[in-house]
């Protein structure tokens, strides 16, 4: 399966789930429950644990600025209204 198509299921599955009724989202989270509930376990993944570390280390140390609040949601903004145009 090529990249994209992975991402257009991926929106598909996205659109599909927001608009789905309560039936159908029981449904698909019980044949997904138990890949979602090792995803939902970060804290056991030792590689993403020392990504996360690495990257708080950095902040704390001036060594990466991060992103002010006024930032993040402009950037936010932005992206819903290229997205959604809202």
């Amino acid at each position: 399966m090529k990249a994209n198509d992975s991402a257009s299921i991926r929106h598909k599955l996205y659109d599909y789930i927001r608009v789905a009724d309560d039936k159908k989202l029981h449904a698909i989270y019980n044949l997904l429950e138990s890949e979602i509930e090792e995803t939902n376990e970060w804290w056991k993944d030792k590689r993403f644990v020392k990504e996360l570390d690495r990257r708080y280390e950095a902040l704390e140390s001036g060594a990466d600025k991060g992103f002010t609040l006024e930032k993040l949601e402009a950037s936010i903004d932005k992206l819903r209204k290229k997205r959604y145009g809202k």
